[in-house]
């Protein structure tokens, strides 16, 4: 069991750091150029998506081991997986035609302030997910039935 916990721990922390790199290129050597690109974007996906996987391995492994998941917690890793192409369909509306900053209009797509909101809503609609799967697991059975206990 700890190794599993320390395993997702582990990668937790490097989808953190894929996430730091994708906000903030500029710590690894990368010239920063101005606005938010598709690049940054797309890594930072990325890394929300590791983070998020290693939540939910770490739920699993640590939290309810051996156990079958219940059909709250299949809800939410389809509300992580919904918020995470919310969060996608956001960041990336420009290349995919339906953003402000088109070809047509700007000379590279950027993240636009209405984008940035849906990409934030978007990874907070997959965090709620995360935190519905930790939450609403199966319940530990109930000792209340042994013979003893009713003499």
């Amino acid at each position: 069991m700890e190794k599993y916990g320390q395993i997702s721990i582990t990668v937790g922390t490097l989808g953190v750091v894929i996430i730091l790199i994708g906000l903030f290129p500029g710590l690894i050597g990368l010239e920063a150029s101005p606005g938010v690109g598709v690049l940054q974007v797309l890594v930072i996906l990325l890394g929300f998506s590791v983070l998020f996987a290693a939540a939910y391995w770490f739920v699993k492994r640590v939290f309810y081991p051996a156990q079958p998941s219940t059909l709250a917690q299949e809800i939410g890793v389809r509300l992580t997986l919904t918020g995470l192409l919310a969060a996608a369909a956001a960041g990336l509306a420009d290349v995919l035609g339906f953003g402000s900053h088109t070809s047509a209009t700007a000379p590279r797509p950027l993240l636009g302030h209405l984008q940035a909101w849906g990409f934030v809503g978007g990874v907070m609609l997959a965090s709620l997910g995360v935190v519905l799967y930790a939450l609403m697991g199966p319940q530990p059975p109930d000792d209340d039935d042994s013979p003893s206990e009713r003499a």
